[in-house]
């Protein structure tokens, strides 16, 4: 199979209470395909998914967010659950490594209830997304066309509803990264801020 992501470095921001599916998944595709995967948390440790009405497995976050750096990343992607993005969004360090995706125009992949997130950066003005219909009117009220659909690309932002749209969500994740060329990589703003300073 060929190996569309090699080389790519992504994070998945998540917390206890995740949905298992939605970090499950795209982290089986995303590795599958090549990519570096970093799971991204509160503080580094086991972090407790949810799963069919109730607590499902652990996953080891290997990376703590006030320590994330956005810019040894291509790419965000923010599984949903209602307890995980509740509890992200307070956090100021989760909205700043959030805001700075958005800033620097980087892949940002948010399913269900994880749009809850990027709502706190104050930067979805004018943006076309889906999410869980829970999420419709607090999108809408943050400058969010809101549609219902399965997969929804808007420039750099990539948003589905909810798990039976994993499939494709999963398959534009993939197809969105593989167009990441060199210009793109972080590197280059590792560079620039290297000799920016």
């Amino acid at each position: 199979m060929e190996k569309k992501l090699n080389g790519k470095k992504i994070a998945i921001l998540a917390t206890n209470g995740f949905e298992q599916s939605e970090l499950e998944k795209p982290l089986e595709i995303l590795k599958k395909n090549g990519a570096i995967v970093d799971i991204i948390s509160m503080q580094r440790g086991k972090i407790k998914g949810w799963k069919n009405h109730n607590w499902g497995d652990e996953f080891e976050a290997n990376i703590d967010i006030e320590e994330a750096n956005c810019n040894l990343y291509d790419a965000l992607v923010l599984p949903g659950g209602v307890m995980n993005p509740d509890q992200l969004r307070l956090s100021r360090h989760v909205i700043a490594f959030v805001k700075a995706f958005m800033e620097r125009d980087r892949p940002i992949a948010a399913i269900c209830h994880g749009p809850w997130t990027l709502i706190e950066t104050k930067k979805l003005q004018g943006k076309k997304m889906t999410s869980y219909r829970s999420l419709r009117t607090d999108l809408i009220n943050a400058g969010v066309q809101w549609v219902d659909e399965e997969v929804v690309v808007d420039g750099r932002l990539i948003t589905s509803r909810d798990p039976k749209d994993l499939p494709a969500f999963c398959e534009k994740l993939v197809e969105e990264l593989s167009k990441i060329n060199a210009e793109d990589k972080p590197i280059l703003d590792n560079l620039r801020d290297f000799f920016l300073q």
